[in-house]
């Protein structure tokens, strides 16, 4: 008995351990002496203890550049319409009239009231805002929508300090302003010199509600976003957390450098849904030196009209594909018009860039020097054909 118990014991035994070595091997363990089972809560421990490899930390570019992110108090000037509030004009009154002193005196008290000596009081808001230093000499950055209207610019740096501010100059097209501190060393951080790439981690750096020194992060969504906020439209997507008082602040790449100002939100509700907008750094980087020299901006104008190319426009003319800027209109006495450029052409290249859409050719004329000259490539009666013309100042209000 004890022998066929010994030896049925022996094969049970041997069994497992068999199956324990195939469980072993397919784990991509081994087999030997003492063999342990393994342990589920120690493989979660030890899975716990390893750091996890591979993903990015903004720890190092944050510490770097956010010294030179402010947050912006702007002080916003409302004058009331003299058709507001109470009501007051001296009564018709005969000249030496005992009543006449005491009227005098009472309009004079209050000079805001209807035939006093002035308007009413002036009322003042605050709005809030972001911006950062440019340079070590005191210029910051923000959006034209942060300081519109502003009799007081204060900016909060990321230690508490705040400084006034002086508006240099606004550019309300592509809604960037350039403010000036006085003071020197200030921390600064550079603009990109190239393009974010779809996918790219970014980091936004701001004062959302007023909560001053706010990091978020995400990636570049997508690039030439068209929202309908200007005639230059040339948006960065990004999906970094962006709210209330983020507007004027950067977003940063993992180098540290600025590819965006961020300017808008996407937002049904007024929070943010993961979908922000800011404004490139190379549309920074001119609008900015602009500002800087001479407190405006200045574009190029060529007189015309324009309107989308449709497919069906496309096929009605005999282009291959629909692309390039109807002439709606030649502008009487414009560079165009004088150069030739007819209503119902189309322009598809500039100095032989091609011109994909009709603000494609607005932003490539914009940017070129007044009296400087360029070449339009045309379509016409299925034909292309080639005017040059001299640049001219983009008249205001256009």
């Amino acid at each position: 008995m004890m022998n066929k118990a010994s030896a049925s014991f022996r094969k049970r035994t041997a069994k497992w351990l068999g199956a324990a070595a195939v469980a072993a091997l397919i784990a991509g363990g081994s087999v030997g002496t003492g063999l342990v089972a393994p342990n589920p809560a120690h493989a979660e421990l030890r899975s716990m203890s390893q750091p996890v490899q591979n993903l990015p930390s903004f720890a190092d570019v944050i510490e770097r550049v956010k010294p030179a992110v402010v947050a912006v108090k702007v002080k916003v000037q409302n004058v009331a319409s003299r058709d507001e509030g109470p009501q007051f004009s001296m009564p018709d009154l005969p000249q030496g009239h005992p009543m006449e002193r005491f009227f005098r005196q009472f309009r004079d008290q209050f000079p805001g009231e209807r035939g006093g000596r002035g308007h009413r009081p002036r009322q003042f808001g605050q709005s809030l805002g972001s911006g950062f230093f440019i340079s070590a000499d005191g210029y910051v950055v923000t959006n034209n929508h942060v300081v519109d209207n502003a009799s007081e610019v204060q900016v909060t740096m990321d230690d508490g300090k705040t400084l006034d501010a002086k508006v240099i100059g606004t550019d309300p097209k592509t809604d960037l302003a350039l403010l000036k501190v006085e003071g020197s060393d200030f921390p600064y951080v550079r603009l990109a010199g190239q393009k974010a790439r779809i996918g790219d981690w970014v980091v936004a750096i701001g004062n959302p509600f007023g909560l001053g020194g706010t990091v978020t992060a995400g990636i570049v969504s997508a690039q030439h976003r068209d929202i309908g906020a200007g005639p230059y439209d040339d948006f960065i997507q990004i999906d970094a957390s962006v709210n209330k008082g983020n507007s004027g602040g950067p977003t940063f790449n993992l180098s540290g450098e600025v590819v965006g100002v961020n300017t808008a939100i996407f937002s049904p509700s007024g929070g943010n849904v993961g979908i922000a907008f800011a404004i490139p750094a190379s549309t920074v980087d001119r609008i900015v030196t602009e500002l800087k020299d001479k407190g405006s901006v200045t574009r190029g104008f060529i007189g015309v009209q324009m309107q989308p190319v449709t497919k069906e426009i496309a096929e009605a003319i005999g282009l291959k594909e629909a692309k390039g800027a109807l002439v709606a209109e030649a502008i009487k006495d414009g560079p165009a018009a004088k150069a030739g450029v007819r209503t119902g052409d189309t322009i598809i290249a500039v100095d032989g860039e091609p011109i994909n859409e009709a603000k494609d050719l607005s932003r490539k004329v914009a940017q070129v020097a007044p009296g400087k000259t360029l070449s339009l490539t045309l379509w016409r009666e299925g034909k292309e054909r080639t005017v040059t013309l001299e640049v001219a100042s983009q008249p205001k209000g256009v």
